[in-house]
């Protein structure tokens, strides 16, 4: 859950959060997620850096492996990169690569995950 702000000051807020997350589709999974974020004065206006550990399978290989965000907004404008950490994956998931995208629709969140996975 959030927790209280850690560091505040002229209009800038500083927090950090910790979640859980359900992947359903090609990727079946659950994550637990730590992130820290910082609101500005302006309206609009943010940034977020997060890594999240996603444990389930990917196809029908399963696994481990860690995703590291990075976003900000502009005046409204959003600005993110979700990476798969070189060289996080576990299991079957071993040697995998890729990024995320995150579309927010009706209050659902769709993800597409291009991924690249070594041959066995």
């Amino acid at each position: 859950g959030h927790e209280p702000p850690y560091e505040s000051g002229d209009g800038v807020t500083l927090a950090r959060a910790s979640l859980t997350k359900t992947f359903s589709g090609g990727l079946d999974a659950t994550s637990t997620v730590q992130m820290l974020g910082a609101q500005t004065p302006v309206q609009g206006s943010a940034g977020y850096v997060a890594l999240e550990r996603v444990i389930g399978r990917l196809g029908t290989r399963s696994g481990s492996f860690v995703l590291q965000h990075n976003g900000w907004m502009r005046s409204g404008e959003t600005h993110l990169t979700v990476a798969v950490v070189p060289d996080s994956g576990t299991g079957e998931l071993r040697g995998l690569s890729g990024a995320m995208s995150i579309r927010i629709q009706d209050g659902q969140h769709y993800y597409a995950f291009d991924y690249l996975l070594p041959r066995d």
